[in-house]
């Protein structure tokens, strides 16, 4: 049986303490992670030292992060009764919803050929380093950027079978695995569909507003709060009344995230997104915010903006900044503020009206949206 991850004896009461994301909490999923890292190494470790690099990667692929989608499972867990002193099963459970999210990451990395992920080298470009002749002498020349894509596909396909492994042992009995499977199932191919819609979006000249919204919604708004606080609240028994209100509060929550995700993706530092500024214009992505700019602007400022799209990332600084520039000449980051802040309040009027008896968990999750929504990472 693999070995999981266990809350350290130290801390076996509620790891949050009664807030929505503390250090104690990252760390007990951090910790779990790395068990359940350490574990598969050891079940695999019969066929030699050549898989040391790609557990290696897996454990980078493991840190670090904002922890928000585990921390939805553990409040919603809680909104449905979930005890704060028995922690260990929903910490699992949570963690395996990390381990989808770190194998999107990977996937997407590669598909968008990002070089830095984190502050750090993103896994196909670790992998490729690995294969150069300086540092392979048995390598066939030019293979080692093949190499670094296919190993780091096979990262995230391992990653996201780890997940359903994670999810079974998480320790919770068969009828709550059950009920909890449903919402962890809608996770994993609502993330894989909206991630296809986003790649066939980048091949369309125009994209509108509402494809930009379809794919932020299947990619990101669902598998980052709806669908993480409805499988927390499945483990812990809630009825569809509450399901439904966690989906209420849950799908304009994730929308709003991943717009300020997006305007982070155009105008963020580096120091505190761990991506190059403008990275997202350097990938053409057809986001909201482009979309609004392009049906705000005038001819030039069209011309600009089609122009950078389709030079499929090579773009120097001074073509970043006028597109930044002009995102915001267009009015289309002013709107897409409007955007963030309606749905946030739509988010905020369900949370109030939903069934939830325990009002940590209603502050907590309160409080988490207006981080997710408001953050400078």
């Amino acid at each position: 049986m693999t070995t999981l991850g266990r809350v350290p004896e130290t801390d076996p009461s509620d790891p949050s303490g009664g807030e929505p994301l503390p250090d104690a909490f990252r760390k007990a999923i951090e910790d779990t992670l790395t068990s359940f890292v350490a574990g598969q190494r050891d079940l695999l470790g019969a066929l030699g030292p050549d898989l040391g690099p790609l557990f290696d990667a897996a454990q980078v692929a493991v840190e670090g992060g904002k922890r928000l989608r585990t921390a939805f499972v553990y409040w919603g867990w809680r909104a449905a009764g979930g005890s704060a002193s028995k922690t260990d099963r929903i910490l699992r459970a949570a963690a395996a919803v990390e381990l989808v999210h770190a194998s999107a990451l990977v996937h997407d990395d590669v598909i968008d050929a990002s070089a830095t992920r984190r502050g750090r080298p993103t896994a196909h470009v670790s992998f490729a380093r690995l294969r150069r002749p300086e540092t392979a002498p048995d390598a066939v020349p030019g293979t080692a950027e093949r190499f670094g894509s296919s190993a780091a596909i096979l990262l995230g396909d391992l990653l996201l079978a780890w997940s359903g492994e994670l999810f079974t042992e998480s320790g919770f009995k068969p009828k709550a695995i059950a009920r909890g499977r449903i919402y962890f199932d809608k996770l994993r191919r609502e993330v894989v569909a909206g991630q296809y819609l986003d790649v066939l979006a980048q091949t369309r000249r125009r994209s509108s507003a509402s494809d930009a919204m379809r794919v932020l919604l299947y990619k990101s708004a669902k598998y980052t709060v709806e669908r993480p606080l409805q499988l927390g609240a499945a483990l812990g028994g809630a009825d569809r009344e509450l399901l439904r209100a966690l989906s209420s509060y849950g799908v304009p929550l994730g929308e709003a995230f991943q717009l300020r995700d997006d305007l982070l993706g155009v105008f963020g530092e580096v120091r505190l997104t761990g991506k190059p500024s403008g990275d997202d214009i350097r990938e053409g992505k057809r986001t909201l915010l482009m979309a609004r700019a392009l049906d705000k602007a005038d001819d030039a400022q069209r011309s600009l903006l089609e122009a950078a799209l389709a030079t499929n990332g090579d773009l120097d600084d001074a073509a970043i900044a006028a597109v930044q520039h002009t995102l915001a000449e267009t009015g289309a980051v002013a709107a897409v503020e409007t955007v963030i802040a309606e749905l946030t309040s739509a988010a905020v009027a369900s949370l109030r009206h939903a069934p939830i008896e325990d009002d940590q968990a209603r502050t907590a999750l309160r409080t988490l949206g207006d981080r997710a929504t408001n953050r400078s990472t």
